[in-house]
């Protein structure tokens, strides 16, 4: 076989590959990294237009609609807390997640900072 035939099939197989990755499930669990808010966004409004508090259970995410309900579990304690999204964020490009703390200490230990999670819609009104 030439080296442009098996490169044909190569970029023919990543094609079908990267086709296959797209389709977006919301049933679909996910994993990634989660952190928390800083105790100085208590009282800021959210992009959602919502105030802030860190004593609710609420999330920030990149592109899930707000008002999205998720279930969050830290894949080290198996804990697992409902929040809804009302923020965008986190701006950090390895973390799905920035949970508000009382989210976040109902699953983890916030002296870690950040923790693996696994997360899925379980409600997209």
């Amino acid at each position: 076989m030439t080296k442009r035939a098996t490169l044909v099939i190569m970029m023919m197989i990543s094609t079908l590959g990267m086709y296959s990755f797209n389709k977006y499930n919301a049933e679909d669990a996910k994993t990634s990294f989660a952190s928390f808010y800083h105790d100085k966004f208590n009282g800021r409004k959210t992009a959602s237009g919502d105030i802030f508090s860190n004593s609710k259970m609420t999330a920030a995410n990149r592109t899930l609609p707000f008002g999205t309900r998720l279930k969050v579990t830290n894949l080290r304690t198996g804990k697992s807390v409902e929040v809804e999204v009302n923020d965008r964020g986190p701006f950090h490009s390895s973390r799905a997640l920035d949970l508000s703390k009382a989210a976040f200490k109902a699953i983890g230990n916030p002296a870690r900072g950040t923790m693996p999670i696994e997360y899925e819609i379980i409600d997209n009104d």
